[in-house]
């Protein structure tokens, strides 16, 4: 008897086994399902707030009759920042100028983190952008920066000389313009060796050089690592990640104006490098959140947002 009261329950255990992994195999599908239709679905809004950004983007060009060999670049800026900033939310990407944007005329200077950093720059800085020539050679994307007004250039092939003449005469015209002194991308952290050849240009304009540093974080108050795009990513696998990620904030810091006047090449290279470094440093100190306590709270987050483009 107790024989077979032990074998029904041993039974009776087995079945009441298989029905909890059946169970847990049913809501484990059901999961992966519904996490599935939940990126779809949010694919799907940052894709219709592109199509929506870019169609916008035509208008203005178009309103404006920006499509011809030469911009209308006395017309383009607000409609460029309504543009960037339309772009970055697309992507969940709000962007915070912690502190007032200024609108220096001169060669602007920022860090490069990742393509995500042209639609933040360009929603708070009053001027165009210096790109590499294979935006320019981008479906859609190029025509467009084209007729933004972008300026740009070949990496190695020895014009930098030529594109520092293109930033004086923009520049003695009364354009401002924003490029990449490190000419890569890195992951936030730190500021690279910077190339200061293409700083010959405000030299020779004699205006001042800009700089602004930028960082992204994240809803945990820290240091995002989904929107560098860094390594050997290559670019689809990093608009996929960025458009799978959680909203980010993306922090934006102008420092103080650095005269040209009266300096050589190499010594405005080195005080940009200091400059963009420490403000880097001041930027994380700011925004990321150390040690469980953060620097900025909700409090300042809203004060901040406040100053923010509209």
């Amino acid at each position: 008897m107790t024989t077979y009261t032990s074998n029904t329950e041993t039974h009776q255990s087995k079945q009441d086994t298989a029905r909890r992994q059946d169970k847990q195999s049913t809501t484990h599908k059901k999961t992966k399902v519904g996490q599935l239709l939940n990126k779809q679905l949010k694919r799907a809004k940052v894709l219709k707030g592109m199509t929506e950004t870019m169609v916008g983007g035509y208008r203005a060009i178009t309103k404006v009759d920006s499509w011809g060999p030469v911009p209308k670049r006395d017309e383009l800026p607000r409609y460029n920042q309504i543009f960037c900033r339309n772009m970055a939310a697309a992507f969940n990407v709000t962007v915070v100028a912690i502190e007032p944007v200024p609108d220096t005329h001169g060669l602007w200077a920022a860090n490069h983190v990742s393509w995500m950093d042209i639609p933040v720059m360009g929603s708070v800085m009053p001027g165009f952008f210096l790109s590499k020539a294979e935006v320019e050679a981008m479906p859609v994307f190029g025509r467009l920066a084209r007729a933004c007004g972008s300026l740009f250039i070949k990496r190695g092939s020895g014009d930098s000389g030529k594109v520092a003449g293109q930033i004086t005469d923009f520049l003695n015209k009364g354009y401002s313009i924003l490029f990449y002194p490190e000419g890569t991308t890195t992951d936030g952290t730190h500021i690279k060796k910077i190339y200061g050849k293409l700083l010959q240009g405000a030299m020779n304009a004699d205006k001042p050089i800009q700089p602004i540093v930028v960082c992204y974080v994240n809803d945990k108050g820290e240091l995002d690592h989904t929107v560098p795009f860094v390594g050997d990513v290559s670019f689809a696998q990093s608009f996929l990640r960025v458009m799978d990620s959680d909203p980010v904030t993306a922090y934006v810091l102008p420092l103080a104006v650095i005269p040209t006047t009266g300096k050589t090449r190499d010594e405005l290279t080195e005080e940009l490098y200091q400059s963009m470094q420490t403000g880097l440093e001041e930027l994380h100190n700011r925004v990321i959140k150390k040690n469980s306590e953060h620097t900025a709270s909700n409090s300042d987050n809203a004060a901040l947002q406040t100053k923010a483009i509209a």
